[in-house]
């Protein structure tokens, strides 16, 4: 039995979830289908959950919602046109829709939580009844299915007992259509997951069900071994590990929901991301690290410019017993986490997520730094960008860094700092932001001569 979650863009438009009809048909085993809700029709368009979002913040400010409200049905309205459906088969849904303003909700946030959900839920019921045309299909929402999660309305996260009930879920020959992205609380109230949670639907429920695998369908033909804005045509990864894609993923990879890999690694239940426009494609497979032989030392190469670092210089740091506690206690005080902090014999270096930061935020930080540590030397680097090296191969070839600096040596490229994980399987470069993407194509190149493509 597979799950199959389809993303916003496999099911903006009608023609669009005929594709998907059509992938469901074409495999028994697609059993468990998750749905997202319709994405962008095209690119200046707006995400239904986008205009839930204002919905919900018109109902919240007391403005008149009418026209947002008429402008989300409107899109689902066109769904049901293509495939010809009725206004009764349809009224379950408008009314829900147009209920949501009347109901009670523990508070503000929890509002906005349902309102977002029914972009999911809405799509979920639609389908299903597009669906049961061509083969036996229920709808099952995630009460009935039994995803309980915690009490954070807009960040929430499953509920380990979930998974005893989830196992329950009666099957049989049916297909099964649930929608994505939430959850009930113990109080039944609706609670999602981080924006993109769908994902994270589709990978509980392949673990609470044990299934055989996790079909993730986006708009992209694979994960690559490097992004396609950076290097020309890169090449489509066949196979990976789970942890070779949360290290590039940590990197700027976006293919995937982060937290959705947690419930499949639990499970042990292999990935694949496949596009819905070209289903015949391979794709990528995700497999736990036993299962997985690297023909070669990198599976891929990322980097991201969102970060910044503080360099501190200070005599004889190393023989400070608890140096490293007081700038931890720092952190804490400004509420602020650290990305890395790789360290000499007198100096160290604190690598941070910039978004973290306003412009006072930092000054105050860098103030209560040179009070408490009084450093000979305090540095701001805001010009920070780093480069993740990912592969499970990467212990196994002893070549494999002369591989990554002789290409960044050849172009000047200055590396301002390196960190090889614990794992073995991640090199990470700090370089320039503005010397990051020839450093992606340089090591790509490296590795990847000649070898470009999908195939």
């Amino acid at each position: 039995m597979k799950v199959v979650k389809f993303g916003g863009s496999s099911l903006a438009t009608g023609a669009q979830m005929a594709k998907v009809l059509n992938i469901i048909v074409a495999d028994p085993q697609r059993q468990i289908i998750v749905t997202s809700a319709p994405g962008k029709r095209f690119t200046s368009d707006i995400k239904v959950t986008d205009l839930l979002i204002k919905y919900a913040q018109q109902v919240l400010q007391h403005q008149d919602y009418s026209s947002t409200q008429q402008q989300i049905w409107a899109r689902y309205q066109e769904i049901a046109d293509y495939f010809h459906l009725t206004a009764t088969q349809l009224r379950p849904l408008k009314t829900c829709l147009w209920d949501l303003p009347q109901k009670d909700y523990p508070n503000d946030d929890y509002l906005m939580a349902a309102f977002k959900a029914h972009g999911e839920c809405l799509n979920a019921q639609l389908l299903a009844i597009i669906l049961q045309k061509k083969v036996p299909t229920r709808y099952v929402d995630p009460k009935t299915a039994g995803i309980q999660v915690s009490n954070d309305p807009q960040d929430a996260h499953i509920l380990q007992s979930s998974y005893q009930q989830i196992a329950k879920i009666n099957i049989g020959h049916d297909r099964i259509v649930v929608p994505g992205f939430y959850g009930l609380t113990s109080d039944q109230q609706i609670a999602t997951f981080s924006r993109g949670g769908s994902d994270i639907t589709g990978a509980i429920l392949a673990y609470g069900l044990q299934a055989d695998l996790y079909e993730n369908f986006t708009d992209v033909n694979a994960v690559y071994a490097a992004d396609p804005r950076l290097v020309d045509h890169p090449q489509a990864i066949q196979t990976m590990t789970y942890r070779e894609l949360r290290e590039l993923s940590y990197a700027g990879f976006s293919v995937f929901h982060d937290e959705a890999l947690l419930p499949a690694i639990e499970g042990q239940v292999p990935i694949k991301i496949k596009n819905t426009n070209h289903p015949d494609l391979p794709g990528t497979l995700i497999v736990p690290q036993k299962y997985f032989q690297p023909q070669k030392p990198i599976t891929g190469v990322a980097s991201s410019s969102h970060f910044a670092a503080l360099y501190l210089h200070r005599y004889l740091l190393n023989k400070e017993v608890g140096f490293t506690l007081k700038l931890l206690k720092i952190f804490y005080e400004f509420n602020i986490s650290y990305e890395h902090m790789p360290s000499g014999i007198d100096d160290l270096t604190v690598i941070f997520d910039k978004r973290q930061f306003t412009p006072t935020k930092q000054q105050q930080l860098l103030e209560r730094v040179k009070m408490v540590i009084q450093p000979d030397e305090l540095e701001w680097i805001d010009d920070y960008a780093i480069i993740m090296v990912v592969g499970e191969g990467i212990r196994l070839f002893p070549d494999f860094l002369q591989k990554i600096f002789d290409p960044l040596a050849r172009q000047s490229i200055r590396v301002h700092m390196i960190n090889q994980g614990a794992s073995q399987i991640s090199i990470m470069l700090g370089t320039k932001q503005s010397d990051a993407a020839l450093a992606v194509q340089q090591i790509y190149q490296s590795f990847f001569p000649n070898q470009n493509g999908d195939e």
